[in-house]
């Protein structure tokens, strides 16, 4: 029997910060594998990994004996100060990478990351211009935020000078095409490039993108696209900092995104799923960068800087993507919901498509121009309820003048059994939103 609540209005003393959003109905209490678990003792499967990080689950007990050993042993220390964890997990970051990505400045969240390799760019080129997707997402502290496009822009004041906007390559929404229709991405790119050259005062400086947009509506780039984009940045004397923070350590079956296209970025971010649901985040450039910058001495120096609790998680995920091949279980498991999702769509004509890669995919339900004025947000506010109250969390992206996109992104060790039942929940709530509207 479900109990009442401990706290009849959980939100009265917090500050909402999502934007237009709101906080969940229920109080959440306990999470393992999975699920997590409502106050009042409803399991929902979390197909968002918790905030897209927790690739490893909720409380994997490898995760959970290293916290309790470490946190007894040494978990914070003077920024200034090495331990054991932190020179560990840089040695073994560097071994996942390709060269010359050997130095690693370990932080806490992606923004974090961001805006370092973003500093660490502007002091390197000595140059202040960065070029971003137009529906980008890199975090919302100062320049993560003048290069994120997709939301909180608006009544925050001016943006910082220098920051521009490329167009996406969506493929289900070209902006231009070819003579069959189809995304012409090159042309898109030289033009997109022709008007930051026009805009640009000389002091191109770096490119921040993500391998695969995720706030962004899940738009994997095109194959050749980031080739392309390397060849832009080279031409004008940018370096292109990649950012992982949900594509990096396996989610899209390859051990960072990147790979799947043989592009080395000049600096990469990851962050999210390298703390497997704990903040840890993670800059990673070659000796030459680095040595550039400490000579012109760069500066990122903050409390939680190389701090040995987080850094000591950090390895054990490393251990556990390895040990149990998670990178080949992303890409089974990824087929098999993408066969799902498939299926959905073929079933469900509200489903506009269907795409991504891993376990990293996404669902877009129809827009504004198949339901009417609203009928887009409507429909993905539904559907979204509907997937709750039968017991599986969801993540919906509404952008301006598109369907909604649902971010399904369930933990690399979910089992057969909890996709296959997350796509049962779909497509039940599919079909109660489609015949309330």
């Amino acid at each position: 029997m479900p109990t009442e609540t401990a706290f009849p209005d959980p939100g009265r003393h917090l500050v909402r910060y999502s934007g237009h959003g709101t906080f969940s109905p229920e109080l959440i209490v306990r999470a393992a594998g999975t699920s997590v678990f409502t106050e009042s003792g409803r399991e929902l499967l979390d197909f968002t990994s918790g905030q897209m990080s927790a690739i490893l689950g909720h409380s994997h007990p490898a995760i959970v004996s290293t916290v309790r050993e470490q946190v007894a042993r040494l978990d914070h220390l003077h920024s200034g100060m090495l331990s054991p964890p932190v020179v560990e997990l840089a040695r073994r970051l560097a071994g996942t990478l390709p060269d010359p990505l050997d130095k690693a400045l370990l932080l806490t969240t992606g923004a974090e990351a961001n805006e370092a390799a973003v500093r660490m760019a502007k002091l390197v080129t000595g140059r202040h211009e960065i070029v971003s997707f137009a529906r980008s997402w890199h975090g919302l502290t100062q320049a993560a935020a003048n290069a994120t496009y997709s939301a909180g822009r608006k009544g925050y004041g001016p943006a910082a000078p220098g920051n521009f906007a490329l167009p996406v390559p969506d493929r289900h929404r070209p902006a231009i095409v070819d003579a069959d229709g189809a995304l012409d991405w090159r042309r898109q790119l030289d033009l997109g490039f022709e008007m930051i050259d026009a805009q640009s005062v000389g002091s191109l400086a770096a490119c921040l993108v993500e391998p695969i947009l995720s706030s962004g509506g899940v738009v994997e780039l095109p194959p050749g696209y980031l080739t392309a984009l390397a060849e832009k940045c080279r031409e004008r004397g940018m370096l292109l900092i990649l950012d992982e923070a949900q594509t990096g350590l396996c989610r899209t079956g390859d051990w960072y995104a990147f790979q799947h296209e043989g592009v080395v970025p000049d600096i990469l971010t990851v962050s999210k799923t390298l703390g497997a649901g704990l903040p840890l985040a993670a800059v990673l450039t070659s000796p030459e960068i680095e040595e550039r910058a400490h000579e012109r001495g760069f500066l990122f120096f903050t409390t939680h800087v190389s701090d040995p609790l987080p850094a000591a998680v950090g390895n054990t995920v490393l251990d556990v993507l390895v040990r149990d091949r998670l990178d080949e279980r992303a890409r089974v498991l990824g087929a098999a919901l993408r066969d799902g999702l498939d299926k959905l769509a073929a079933r469900h004509e509200v489903v506009g498509d269907v795409r991504g890669r891993g376990l990293l995919l996404g669902m877009e339900l129809v827009g504004d121009d198949v339901l009417g004025a609203g009928g887009a947000d409507r429909l993905g506010a539904a559907v979204t309820r509907r997937c709750f109250e039968r017991g599986l969390h969801m993540n919906i992206v509404q952008l301006p003048g598109m369907g909604g996109i649902f971010r399904i992104a369930p933990p690399l060790t979910a089992s057969d059994e909890e996709i296959a039942r997350g796509v049962g929940v779909l497509d039940e709530a599919l079909a109660d939103a489609a015949r309330d509207l």
